[in-house]
């Protein structure tokens, strides 16, 4: 079986198996406690984020470990709402940002921005949203359904003509350890990553904050993790975590992952009925199988071939919100897959991978025309 559905998740480093089983068995200790074994383990935390924060590019600022993504995302949005303030969202953000800007939506404190046709935000409307009491702006880095990059560098600095108090937040899950970037040249206040999108444990993931003072708790109790994140923290899953971005060649693997990306393109040129949304992270494609519904050929390639049909958290859901927003009708969108790769596939892998799927489409569409 050739798995291309890393934007779902990925499969952990082995090295980042032992890195997590050390400090579950033997450095198992609470870095709360005063004793030595805990406080070298808090020690082992601290070093977990300078190592992440140079990782990230940034010279200042916090690392917030949380459970993943969706905690991140909500902590920032969350943590950030101010009374009398507004929060403007892209409508291309994954559901943990989008379901809870829908949410506070019935507030009057959430402006939506739209999509422009490419899969990027539209900078204009952006522009256009943005007030003197925009609190928080929140943008996704890299989109999960189609790889489409946002320009962060770019949207900073409208918000540095219009509403420089306003924080930046993204959802950098797609992004980080897969395209090159430092946030302190992007300019965002608020980061957010998971483990489990580049070969660590699920379960664990983290927030960069530029200014702890910017946002406030949402879940409260011991006070661990600045007082923003209470919780014994899960120090087997943070280590693997750092174990797995410290493995992980950043430019290497983009150049690598650009050639399966223009090799598993190349084996549908002569396959009719067959179209992909062009966008620049090559670790993500969306295709479109005319004829077929995307699920039934997902079904049919899954004992060769595993790939996705959008967010895995909202697979359950029908329809695909972020295809629709960038005017895909309704039989295109049900005859979408989501192809995703990592750096770790070889050439043979991929080029076997396309040939399957192209002749598995043939296949099903005689069946179904």
């Amino acid at each position: 079986m050739i798995y291309l559905d890393n934007a779902a998740t990925t499969k952990m480093f082995k090295e980042c198996v032992s890195e997590y089983e050390k400090y579950a068995c033997a450095d198992f200790f609470n870095p709360s406690t005063n004793y030595i074994y805990g406080v070298d383990i808090s020690k082992a935390l601290n070093s977990a984020r300078e190592k992440l924060l140079a990782k990230l590019g940034a010279k200042k600022g916090d690392i917030i470990f949380t459970g993943g993504a969706t905690e991140s995302n909500n902590l920032a949005l969350r943590g950030s709402l101010r009374k009398g303030w507004e929060h403007v969202v892209s409508l291309g953000e994954h559901p943990s940002v989008f379901n809870l800007a829908k949410e506070l939506e019935n507030d009057n404190i959430i402006k939506f921005v739209p999509l422009q046709k490419n899969g990027q935000i539209d900078y204009e409307a952006l522009e256009k949203a943005l007030n003197s009491k925009t609190r928080l702006i929140s943008v996704i880095h890299v989109s999960n359904e189609t790889g489409a990059v946002n320009d962060i560098k770019r949207i900073s600095k409208i918000r540095d003509k219009i509403c420089p108090k306003a924080l930046l937040h993204v959802d950098g899950v797609q992004a980080f350890c897969k395209i090159e970037f430092g946030l302190d040249d992007l300019g965002a206040d608020l980061y957010t990553i998971s483990a489990h999108k580049f070969h660590g444990p699920k379960g664990v993931g983290a927030l960069y904050v530029k200014n702890k003072q910017s946002l406030k708790s949402i879940v409260f109790g011991g006070g661990q993790e600045y007082g923003l994140r209470s919780g014994t923290e899960n120090v087997g899953g943070i280590m693997a975590m750092c174990c797995a971005f410290e493995k992980i060649d950043v430019k290497k693997n983009f150049e690598h992952v650009k050639k399966l990306n223009a090799l598993f393109k190349s084996k549908f040129s002569g396959v009719q009925g067959v179209s992909y949304i062009e966008t620049e992270s090559p670790y993500i494609i969306s295709l479109s199988f005319s004829g077929v519904n995307g699920e039934t050929l997902m079904r049919a390639l899954e004992k060769d071939v595993v790939v996705g049909m959008g967010s895995a958290c909202s697979s359950k859901k029908a329809g695909n919100r972020i295809l629709e927003s960038l005017g895909f009708d309704k039989d295109k969108i049900k005859s979408s897959l989501r192809i995703s790769f990592n750096a770790y596939l070889s050439e043979e892998e991929v080029a076997m991978a396309a040939e399957i799927i192209a002749e598995k489409y043939k296949e099903v569409w005689e069946k179904v025309k």
